[in-house]
């Protein structure tokens, strides 16, 4: 599995190359040079994003032995930089944050349980923010065959996310479980012990009803913040659009990247999303080029530091065994 994440992301890495360069690669520098430390700005604001979405995280747990918001942004950050820098095809930050989560004291089902109903809420959220900008991309962009590819991947994703919370209901785990044992053999079991009580962990917190709803509002309050880091981007390349154009770019490029799942940080898929979704909306290809660019110097700069406090956090782990 990683050595097929890995080859994916060279060839997505090749790929976004190839964009870049058939964008206008000295234009698209050019556009970057003028952004300047505004690159700094946009990463930085990506915490914001990142904070919040912590946030919603942090209240599917009742008051009693909550970890700090700190704590949930820290588990966040790891999680989030694991899953765009790693060839682990987005799961591998989830696993790192379990572990982080387990060092502050939480119960290991109770990680589990937590992240894997937030998970579900977060891709929720993203579905009805990547449907609502496909609906505005229709009545922004007279491209009916753009549009038609757009609402068929919407409908192809629909029943995914109904069987995503349909097995959650009758037991995510227990039905699993064998399946897990054979690819992982004992690590399954040290690392989650036993299925039914994970099944039961996880429905328990789904029966709060009033955090599960406020979870998913602030994940969607989350990825609607990355439409702002959009505006926040072309302002600094000198082509300011309205929040709405930005909003619709974000929402587009979100779903293309959630569709490459597989594919480290969907290399190459994001960079010609913004190609094709910039250009159909009134970017220059060397605009657009460099609005790639920054979306990846933002991912350097927030998640670098994230990998090295996760490489840190681990290694403190290892020397006190």
């Amino acid at each position: 599995m990683i050595r097929l994440a890995a080859l994916l992301g060279l060839l997505g890495l090749a790929a976004a190359t190839g964009v870049v360069l058939w964008s206008g690669w000295e234009d698209v520098w050019t556009a970057l040079e003028q952004a300047g430390w505004g690159i700094l700005a946009v990463a930085l604001f990506h915490l914001v994003q990142l904070f919040v979405s912590s946030a919603g995280w942090r209240i599917l747990m009742p008051p009693r032995n909550r970890p700090s918001y700190g704590a949930f942004l820290l588990f966040m950050w790891v999680r989030a930089s694991v899953n765009a820098l790693m060839p682990v095809a987005r799961i591998g930050g989830e696993i790192a944050a379990i572990r982080l989560m387990t060092a502050y004291g939480l119960p290991r089902n109770k990680a589990i349980a937590l992240t894997i109903a937030e998970l579900t809420l977060s891709v929720i959220a993203i579905f009805l923010f990547v449907t609502l900008g496909v609906l505005g991309f229709a009545l922004r962009v007279n491209d009916q065959h753009v549009t038609a590819q757009l609402g068929w991947g919407l409908l192809v994703s629909l029943p995914l996310i109904g069987g995503l919370g349909f097995v959650q209901k009758i037991g995510f785990f227990s039905l699993l479980s064998r399946l897990f044992r054979v690819m992982f053999r004992e690590k399954w079991a040290r690392f989650a012990g036993g299925a039914a009580r994970l099944d039961k962990a996880v429905g328990l917190v789904y029966r709060r009803h009033g955090r599960a709803l406020a979870c998913g509002v602030i994940q969607f309050g989350a990825w609607s913040l990355g439409s702002v880091e959009i505006w926040l981007s072309l302002f600094f390349l000198q082509h300011p659009v309205s929040l709405w154009d930005a909003a619709l770019i974000e929402a587009l490029i979100q779903g293309s990247a959630s569709a490459a799942f597989a594919i480290p940080g969907a290399l190459g898929v994001q960079e010609a999303g913004f190609l094709l979704f910039g250009g159909l909306l009134g970017l220059p290809p060397p605009l657009a080029g460099a609005l790639a660019m920054m979306r990846r110097g933002r991912d350097l700069l927030c998640y670098v530091p994230g990998l090295a406090m996760w490489q840190a956090h681990e290694g403190k782990r290892l020397f006190k065994k």
